[in-house]
């Protein structure tokens, strides 16, 4: 096969990454922060019809302080049945969405030389370079292919109004908030004559996905009012419209939030995975509708975990993924409601999968002894096989024991959570703790891979801590109802959850009481920020990044009110002021004890920096214990860029090390040692 320009590079980043971990990876001392800085993780799989090979999208973090600042790049490979893998479209490239298409070559979306905007590219597979199949005035999001594979269906924004962008450009930038955002529409166009002009389709609202029905005749498109994310989270709806022109044919009157849609094999019926109800914070709930769609009928009703990814095996069967508990279970379900379980073990944990027409899937599932990898399940299998090895490093490196813990929670409900050991303890002796909290809280930890540059828990585990990642109540991965548990009682018995799991473990005889910290963002933000004040006497450190802090203030700067009162509250501060004052942090800094790391992205969107700025200023007054605030300049709900990731890690590790484990007192140096050796 013929070797790109981008491949060659790619193989020259491999052989730089290789060069830096080796050193570090020799000790068997456990994972440094450099190798977390750098470890690759597969994030998208599509799997050839034939079932011959898988195309997946590997995810390459940048080297901090090395290369271009920037988030990390994402790279085309395929991998074959016997695990050979090889590049595609690697180096410094951002890949996307890959599709086999009907004539055998791969189709994806990315940015190439040249373009102006996202466009859809085509890669042969048995060897050559890539082409540019459509491009159109605005970056591509999404795609999908007729069934012949002559036409292809393209979401991507109304183009900017040429003489608004010369205004623009002349210094006339005001913003209008929440006034004037530009549409999604869809566009069809011919595969097999690029000059052709694509022919937009009428849709009333902004288009999200489009997915071409295997019956060649209809569309099912997610649909929303606007671009604005507060209506793209809650308001999305199902559509269905002719191909040709748009008309339309049936709708779903789907209550609230939305995830994967996929048609059937004939298209005689579409899945979706729903919300329960307009309450429901996540959605989870595995549902059908005829190809004009109408009601939607739960094949799992009562199912305690949440759906998370669908394929078809035929017009009647599909296979899916369950998230349930600290597990994810694949099963199959017919049109009637009947289900067998294919895999169900505690590990690997998975996030995605994809199906040939011999019945093999490919699955991205990570373990506690690695990242997201390729997988498949032949037909008929009972174990899946592990097709790649990114982080082949990882062999040398000596990784601390993770396991699932269950404990009791003071009301007698039962909470799991994930515990990462000290890498050496001594005998019997008692070991500091990280408490991390997930954000959502409509999220959930798995006992798979749960190292990241925001809660790097081996290279603690390789520092002599101990770290717990709880599923308290209103985690997602336990049904609708306790996904429920939280709402209308913010910072109740979900934060209570927390310092219960640390009572377990202390009793357990792990955990110093005394040498306790939390960490946390969003949401676990939140929990920090509670437990830096109102539960500041279990915390001997704390660590918040983009936190809840003032609920009141909170819901007049986010983008996601509606979002937040529906899945939250449902309840209007002017309706009760007392509940949204007592549920925030800052107002109980008088009872803060424990110093305090405040990092937050200074573009934040979804929680304002303000919440940061306020809780700083707050905590600074009150002169109880040490606190320090640091901003990311053009980071939003979460660092992206390498050089942001690499400081918030070391920012941490050093203040935990610092208050736990060290001589405490005065913060520790603002200057960091930036050099990745």
């Amino acid at each position: 096969m013929n070797r790109s320009p981008a491949r060659a590079a790619g193989l020259g980043a491999l052989a730089l990454l290789m060069l830096l971990l080796a050193p570090l990876a020799a000790a068997k001392d456990g994972m440094s922060l450099q190798q977390v800085a750098l470890t690759r993780s597969v994030t998208d799989v599509a799997i050839q019809p034939q079932g011959g090979a898988i195309a997946y999208i590997l995810s390459v973090p940048r080297v901090p302080g090395q290369d271009k600042d920037g988030p990390a790049w994402a790279e085309l490979h395929v991998v074959d049945t016997a695990g050979r893998s090889r590049p595609y479209i690697s180096g410094q490239v951002n890949v996307a969405a890959p599709r086999w298409l009907p004539d055998g070559g791969i189709a994806f979306l990315m940015r190439g030389a040249g373009d102006n905007y996202r466009s859809l590219y085509r890669i042969p597979f048995d060897g050559g370079g890539a082409q540019r199949l459509r491009m159109l005035d605005s970056d591509i999001r999404n795609f999908s292919v007729s069934p012949d594979g002559q036409q292809v269906a393209l979401v991507a924004l109304e183009p900017e109004d040429p003489e608004l962008k010369a205004m623009r450009d002349k210094g006339f930038n005001a913003q209008v908030v929440e006034e004037g955002t530009r549409r999604a529409r869809v566009w069809i166009a011919a595969l097999d004559d690029p000059a052709a002009a694509a022919t937009p389709l009428e849709i009333e609202g902004s288009v999200q996905s489009v997915h071409w029905s295997p019956a060649g005749d209809r569309l099912a498109l997610v649909v929303t009012p606007n671009e604005r994310i507060d209506d793209v989270m809650v308001a999305a709806r199902v559509r269905i419209v002719r191909a040709r022109d748009g008309r339309k044919l049936g709708r779903v009157d789907n209550p609230g939030k939305l995830g994967q849609l996929a048609w059937n094999t004939d298209g005689s019926q579409l899945a979706i995975i729903s919300a329960q109800d307009a309450n429901d914070p996540r959605e989870g709930r595995l549902t059908v509708v005829g190809r004009d769609g109408g009601a939607q009928r739960d094949l799992l009703p009562g199912l305690e975990g949440h759906v998370w990814n669908l394929q078809w095996r035929d017009p009647h069967r599909m296979v899916f993924i369950s998230n349930e508990g600290t597990a994810t279970r694949i099963g199959e379900v017919d049109l009637d409601g009947n289900q067998r379980t294919l895999l169900a073990r505690d590990t690997p944990v998975y996030s995605r999968l994809a199906l040939a027409r011999d019945g093999r899937l490919a699955l991205v599932g990570s373990t506690p002894q690695h990242p997201p990898e390729v997988f498949t399940l032949a037909a008929g299998a009972h174990a899946p096989q592990r097709l790649t090895d990114n982080n082949p490093w990882l062999a040398d490196v000596t990784l601390a024991r993770q396991e699932v813990v269950r404990y009791t929670a003071r009301d007698g409900l039962e909470i799991e959570g994930i515990l990462v050991h000290p890498l050496q303890r001594r005998r019997n002796a008692q070991v500091p703790l990280l408490l991390f909290v997930h954000g959502g809280p409509e999220s959930h930890v798995s006992n798979g891979w749960v190292t990241s540059y925001s809660q790097p828990v081996q290279h603690a585990a390789a520092k002599g801590f101990a770290s717990f990642l709880p599923n308290y109540r209103a985690s997602t991965g336990r049904g609708v109802a306790f996904s429920k548990l939280n709402h209308g009682r913010p910072a109740q018995e979900e934060f209570d959850d927390l310092i219960d799991g640390v009572e377990h473990l202390v009793a357990s005889g792990l955990v110093d009481r005394s040498k306790v910290g939390i960490s946390g963002g969003s949401y676990g933000g939140y929990a920090t920020a509670w437990g830096a004040t109102w539960y500041s006497e279990h915390f001997a450190a704390a660590v918040m990044f983009v936190a809840i802090t003032d609920k009141i203030g909170l819901l007049g700067t986010s983008d996601i009110p509606n979002e937040f009162h529906r899945s939250h509250y449902q309840v209007w501060p002017w309706e009760d002021w007392d509940l949204f004052t007592r549920a925030s942090p800052i107002r109980h800094v008088q009872r803060n004890r424990t110093p305090t790391l405040i990092l937050h992205g200074d573009a934040d969107p979804r929680v304002d920096p303000t919440q940061s700025r306020s809780m700083y200023r707050y905590l600074k007054l009150a002169g109880k214990a040490p606190v320090r605030l640091v901003l990311y300049p053009g980071e939003g709900h979460g660092n992206a860029r390498a050089a942001s990731r690499w400081d918030y890690s070391l920012r941490l590790m050093q203040w935990m090390e610092h208050y736990l484990q060290g001589p405490g007192g005065e913060p520790p140096a603002a200057q960091l040692d930036y050099r990745f050796e």
